[in-house]
């Protein structure tokens, strides 16, 4: 089923520290809001993807999506002063461009542990009602208290721990924030205001929302948890390698790793010839198992000539985010006899690490030769390989 999902990102969120609101603050190396856009974006049926953001925070928002690129997102909407106005000035954005009944699933961006099978328990539920909504009951026993002291038990059969994405059909939705917008924050209180059946699906315990400085320290936890077991969304380490070469031709610099190496040649090539960034795009399009640089950027194809070679390297860094993987690790190494790399190998390396939003601490660049054999004995030209270590999410394999 086709649908378009809302992501909730206007609020300041301050409680959680950072000084930036929760959804712009790095978690792991990524913005909190780029893994919540990156569960909906590994989902094949998403048809649309907007992103509801304070106007005064657009510096932020651009600068926490990073390299993500995706057309499925849609320009991000500015909201308004509470959170239901946000989503209906985002509900407003979709219904001019998307189907007035395709679904749309309403999510807090401080939820970046959405899994696909919740996402499709409330596609599946929508199909049964007006709107769904993933729940956990409460297992904990509850009492009522007045300071600080217990007063009395109550019941907890029949009560639900209500998370997010909130689905309903757009043109329902819309029209219940616009004539019950102000009956409740939550889109299910709005929903049931205006006489619209909501269900119920199963939620997920790591759907958790990050509110304060813990659930920042709980939300780090995870991670490390899943990446050492092989469980939750980033279960599957992939390894891929590359390796490029090109000849020495007219000019007075290389590029390698994408920074001007003085020399006395330059190099043949179709694009800016940087072997080094060759090299390390085929290694994460191999880890991808999404084929080569030659498949991507045909030499046959003319906008690419004298390119930089930091464009081919972001869209394989773009392919990989998009399905909610990130870079752990890349090493590359150099093979010739000159010009000599030691003296530039530091600010090769901050510009990979920059290239891919790595600390340099992920990067490794060295550098070899062939003790005078062969064409790069003969410093008739430079040849480069690079391994990149990947990690992708559990629903991705």
């Amino acid at each position: 089923m086709r649908f378009s999902a809302l992501l909730v990102a206007a609020g300041r969120g301050l409680r959680a520290g950072g000084g930036v609101p929760k959804q712009y603050r790095p978690l792991a190396g990524v913005s909190v809001l780029r893994r919540s856009m990156t569960c909906f974006l590994r989902h094949p049926d998403l048809a649309r993807l907007a992103v509801v953001i304070n106007p005064d925070d657009r510096g932020l928002y651009d600068t926490a999506l990073g390299t993500l690129s995706d057309q499925r997102v849609a320009p991000p909407v500015a909201g308004g002063p509470t959170r239901a106005a946000s989503v209906r000035e985002g509900l407003e954005a979709l219904a001019r461009s998307e189907p007035k009944t395709r679904p749309v699933l309403i999510h807090d961006a401080a939820r970046p542990f959405l899994r696909v099978p919740v996402i499709d328990a409330v596609l599946a539920a929508l199909a049964r009602a007006d709107g769904a909504f993933p729940a956990l009951p409460l297992v904990d026993a509850l009492w009522a208290g007045r300071d600080g002291l217990a007063q009395a038990p109550r019941r907890r059969e029949g009560l639900f721990r209500a998370q997010t994405p909130q689905g309903f059909r757009l043109d329902a939705i819309l029209n219940a924030h616009r004539t019950h917008g102000s009956a409740a924050d939550d889109d299910v209180a709005i929903a049931r205001a205006a006489g619209l059946g909501v269900a119920i699906a199963p939620g997920c315990e790591e759907n958790f929302k990050i509110t304060n400085a813990a659930d920042f320290i709980r939300a780090e936890a995870a991670l490390e948890v899943a990446m050492a077991r092989g469980t939750g969304m980033l279960n599957e380490t992939r390894t891929g390698s590359g390796y490029d070469v090109h000849r020495f031709g007219p000019g007075d610099h290389v590029m390698l790793g994408g920074v001007a190496v003085p020399h006395d040649q330059g190099f043949v090539a179709h694009s800016d010839g940087d072997v080094l960034l060759h090299a390390l795009t085929d290694a994460i399009f191999g880890a991808l198992a999404e084929g080569d640089i030659g498949q991507w950027f045909p030499p046959s194809d003319r906008q690419w000539r004298g390119a930089a070679s930091a464009i081919f390297l972001a869209k394989a860094a773009e392919r990989l985010e998009s399905r909610g993987g990130r870079v752990l690790h890349a090493d590359c190494t150099l093979i010739c006899e000159r010009p000599k790399i030691g003296p530039h190998a530091a600010a090769i390396r901050s510009s990979i690490a920059g290239l891919l939003s790595l600390s340099e601490g992920r990067v490794s660049v060295k550098a070899t030769t062939t003790e005078k054999l062969g064409f790069t004995g003969r410093s008739e030209g430079i040849a480069a390989m690079a391994t990149a270590t990947i990690s992708l999410p559990a629903e991705d394999t």
